[in-house]
């Protein structure tokens, strides 16, 4: 097997292959022969025409992206563990311990006041065109589904309807996704959570969003495990990009230089790119900016962190208990769904195992000293129930919580393309053996429509219901796999419901390898 971690010099993210397809040099990712006269399919040669372009992954604006990089240790390197035995949470009777009475609510935040029906959030979707274009979906079937909804960074900034003078007076996006989650939650679950970095900030985002909005939840964001620079995006309209500079933002190249106008009216060059600055913690600022998020009535604080060294991780976790915040989210490194550069992607941060173990170590030791800690957050890659249950255990009691961005915004992007061909007749046959409408395509739609009425539920988007769908999936198979290890409720998920398969996999995490798991109780049933 081979030994090699990474994917050098050819993807499908930046759009390049090698020429000689199954002999690559692993170390450098070139062609085993570079031949004088190729045109330049492989990344190097992109770049000898391109340039900065192929820093990032396209095409621009309707993908999300991941990296391919294989970490040594992974969530697929432990099992769960399942008992013929008990139940926790319920009576051990067999015909009240069903997978359907298993209890996926979480309750959450300084006074308890956060309730979600379902363990999972999604950490932060911004200003991306990917995601902006497929709000509706997100916004309506996770306020339906009672589970949480970030709304991310520098929506206020990029939004060319939206009213400053130095800070936000009026917004059409930021008030737009906000309404959208509202007008849809059902019985007081879930929560739409405004995120700010440090352009957000300036421009007083949060305190609009509190004030003019009613958000009652807001999140402080030091990074994500995409990247470790801030957000960035790609502008092609020259007016756009202008403001945009206006505003604050690095822009390249300078849109307001006479040369560079020049050039791209010309069509030399189609797109700007827009950057975020990168943040400077310090505990001063931090503690200054939740004293005035408090003092505008911020109720809840969240606070997000990407996979950056564990020094950062560690004040991460001391700040969020010092400033008694509502919830940390730790995202691993390798998925974004932006514009993150490619190789910064892959080759960048602490995995999400290794991130997440450093982040049960942190959390264990302040509560063994009786110190105050959030409630806990993982992400990173994560897509199916088994994963979910998987990042659950390993941070229990601390983590409550795993986020999850590129796999809802695709159940939601694949429900609105199912959407549009339902409206133009012209459902794919794959899609055509379940039927050509809404309700015998997506299977939660006879319960919604009962549970809705019929108006409303015309009125859902088909993202919406892909999305809703997806998780309906979640949810279930979610309750299968802890009625398997007989965990009737969240609080029972402990560390030795899965086993590691690996001794490195039990030396990162801490947990049993699975030879040893359960050696005492086994001693006990064999005796002597």
């Amino acid at each position: 097997m081979s030994m090699t971690l990474s994917r050098i010099n050819a993807s499908a993210a930046t759009l390049t292959k090698n020429r000689t397809e199954h002999s690559i040099v692993p170390a450098s990712g070139m062609c085993v022969t570079c031949v004088d006269g190729c045109i330049g399919m492989c990344e190097i040669g992109k770049s000898a025409y391109r340039g900065h372009e192929v820093i990032y992954p396209q095409p621009f604006g309707v993908i999300t992206t991941a990296a391919e990089k294989t970490y040594p240790v992974d969530y697929s390197h432990f099992n769960i563990m399942g008992s013929a035995a008990g139940a926790h949470g319920m009576e051990a009777d067999s015909d009240k311990a069903i997978f359907p009475a298993v209890n996926l609510e979480v309750v959450f935040g300084h006074d308890n006041g956060i309730r979600f029906r379902r363990p999972w959030i999604i950490p932060g979707v911004g200003s991306t065109d990917v995601a902006k274009n497929n709000w509706e979906g997100l916004a309506i079937g996770a306020a339906l589904a009672g589970t949480g909804l970030t709304i991310g960074e520098n929506v206020v900034g990029m939004d060319m309807q939206a009213v400053i003078n130095d800070r936000v007076i009026d917004t059409v996006d930021l008030k737009r996704r906000v309404k959208l989650y509202k007008d849809h939650q059902r019985d007081g679950y879930g929560a739409v959570i405004v995120q700010a970095n440090i352009e957000d900030t300036r421009l007083g985002a949060q305190e609009y969003a509190i004030e003019k909005l009613g958000v009652e939840c807001v999140e402080l964001k030091w990074g994500q495990g995409a990247k470790n620079i801030g957000g960035e995006v790609k502008i092609r309209d020259l007016k756009k990009a202008q403001v945009l500079y206006e505003r604050g933002y690095i822009v390249l190249p300078n849109p307001t230089d006479p040369r560079v106008i020049e050039d791209f009216q010309r069509g030399l060059f189609k797109e700007f790119e827009r950057h975020s600055r990168v943040g400077m913690v310090t505990e001063e600022s931090f503690a200054q900016r939740i004293a005035e998020l408090r003092k505008a009535g911020a109720k809840y604080i969240f606070l997000k962190t990407g996979a950056y060294r564990p020094a950062d991780l560690a004040r991460a976790v001391v700040f969020a208990s010092r400033y008694k915040l509502d919830l940390l989210t730790v995202d691993g490194a390798g998925g974004g769904t932006g514009m993150s550069p490619w190789r910064m992607m892959n080759e960048w941060g602490i995995p999400p195992v290794y991130l997440h173990s450093l982040l049960y170590q942190y959390a264990k030791r302040l509560a063994d000293r009786g110190e105050y800690l959030p409630a806990l957050a993982v992400a990173g890659g994560f897509t199916f129930e088994d994963q979910i249950f998987k990042g659950l255990a390993l941070g229990a009691p601390f983590v409550k919580l795993v986020g999850m961005a590129r796999a809802p915004i695709a159940a939601a992007m694949v429900g609105k393309t199912i959407g549009r061909s339902i409206e133009d007749h012209q459902v794919p046959v794959y899609i055509e053996r379940f039927g050509c409408s809404k309700e015998e395509i997506f299977v939660t739609a006879g319960i919604l429509r009962q549970e809705l009425g019929n108006e409303a539920f015309e009125q859902l988007p088909a993202g919406a219901l892909g999305l809703y769908t997806y998780y309906e999936r979640l949810d279930q198979g979610l309750r299968q796999l802890m009625a398997g290890s007989r965990k009737f409720a969240l609080k029972y998920i402990s560390r030795d419901d899965i086993a590691a398969l690996t001794r490195e996999a039990a030396a990162v995490s801490g947990i049993q390898y699975i030879s040893d798991v359960d050696r005492d109780e086994v001693e006990k049933i064999l005796g002597k």
